[in-house]
């Protein structure tokens, strides 16, 4: 008797695991960097995604051509991870070939690739990132990087030669690999990379200078990016911070251009430093709408205070909104920076810093409601909120120069994983 046929895949169904793996992947990206969300609401997340991939996946040539039909101008980035991740677990060379082709066709398509490359198991990248670290491409190098990276693993000596490349972007992400890698043997060229003519070359090289352990020519780099105009001012002015000695923190903060980028950043910047000296100030911008969200965002960066935990929520003031909204003619498709912030109440949180403050002492650093240190550092990559747990990553490295960076990208079963052989 022969065995039965395969039962055959369902357009519908494939069609429907492609769409909701699509928005999860959209959805995660924006939750990677969002203020409210933890550990346990990404894993729910990661979950689902897996299982609609693991629907293509079982698909077989008719998922993977149901993926290879959505990439058809425009597409987005939730097309390219999914058609990627189901390359690569099918190791079907001449898709992952068409993918990279794309990749160095159409801007800004890289990341996502890139993405798919940290999401996938480190078996369905065996061979593949070598090939890409071998390539002249520096766009397929990029990737390559980045895959090592994403991974924990050391790429050798193709590191150092892509960090003197003369393609800026590869430059770029060398230096940042370099340094999540703890990679202390190229802290001497990352100095000379300060010199770079190139602005992103410049900060991820001060920032790998500074991961590594140099607190001297690095710190004073940053500090030019943070006070220039540009794209990497924010993390500039972060990096400094969390080196920054409490007697230095204020000439940071104040050499910020009195604008509205500099206010913000200023606020952000005091919860950075992690010096209760700066609460009662934080206090005030708290009661001022267009800073009051990031300014509780701070002081619980450096209390631990959950806002909406301890009933220390407020109403949302009275004005325009902010971000996308259902008008067709608004051009406007922003997201809200602060979105999902809590709003605080001013008197009510200025009540509670009054009865709590003695335990914070000014010019100690404190980080999620504690002195900052390696142990506190662990315990909040494990419980708090995202953009808590990246800081937490940072904070890590600068405490234990030449160490690896956790991941906080990475899928979340992979993160649970290392935390528990960490404990």
């Amino acid at each position: 008797m022969n065995p039965p046929s395969p039962r055959p895949a369902v357009a519908p169904v494939i069609d429907q695991h492609l769409e909701v793996a699509m928005h999860l992947h959209g959805t995660r990206q924006v939750l990677l960097d969002a203020p409210h969300a933890r550990l346990h609401q990404i894993a729910r997340l990661d979950e689902r995604l897996i299982a609609h991939l693991d629907g293509l996946a079982i698909a077989g040539e008719a998922g993977l051509r149901t993926s290879d039909a959505a990439l058809v101008a425009p597409f987005g980035g939730g097309e390219l991870f999914v058609a990627t991740v189901l390359a690569l677990q099918a190791r079907d060379t001449a898709r992952l070939e068409r993918l990279l082709a794309l990749a160095e066709a159409v801007p800004d398509a890289a990341p996502h690739l890139a993405s798919a490359f940290g999401w996938v198991s480190s078996q369905h990248l065996r061979g593949v990132t070598k090939a890409l670290l071998d390539s002249p491409s520096p766009l397929r190098r990029v990737i390559g990087l980045q895959a090592c990276a994403a991974h924990h693993v050391d790429p050798g000596p193709v590191l150092a030669a892509a960090g003197g490349d003369t393609d800026a972007t590869l430059r770029a992400v060398a230096w940042r690999v370099a340094g999540e890698l703890g990679r202390i043997d190229l802290l001497p060229a990352a100095l000379r990379a300060l010199e770079d003519p190139d602005d992103a070359v410049r900060f991820e090289a001060a920032r790998a200078a500074l991961r590594l352990g140099d607190r001297d020519a690095a710190p004073a780099a940053l500090r030019l990016l943070a006070n220039a105009a540009g794209p990497h001012r924010a993390n500039a002015l972060t990096a400094s911070l969390l080196v920054a000695a409490p007697g230095d923190v204020h000439g940071l903060l104040t050499a910020l251009p009195a604008d509205p980028v500099g206010e913000r950043l200023r606020v952000r910047g005091a919860g950075w430093s992690g010096d209760p000296f700066y609460v009662p100030w934080l206090l005030k911008q708290a009661a001022t709408p267009v800073l009051a969200r990031v300014a509780g965002e701070a002081l619980s960066l450096i209390t631990g205070a959950d806002l909406a935990a301890l009933d220390l929520e407020g109403a949302a003031p009275a004005g325009p909104a902010t971000g996308p909204n259902d008008d067709p003619s608004d051009d406007d498709v922003s997201l809200d920076e602060d979105e999902s912030l809590p709003w605080p109440d001013p008197e009510r949180l200025a009540a509670w810093w009054q009865v709590n403050a003695a335990r914070f002492a000014s010019g100690t650093r404190h980080f999620v409601g504690q002195v900052l240190s390696p142990v506190q550092a662990m315990a909040v990559l494990s419980t708090g909120v995202q953009r808590q747990r990246v800081r937490a990553a940072d904070h890590l490295m600068m405490l234990q120069p030449g160490s690896r960076r956790f991941n906080t990208m990475a899928p979340s079963h992979r993160q649970q994983r290392l935390l528990a052989a960490a404990q």
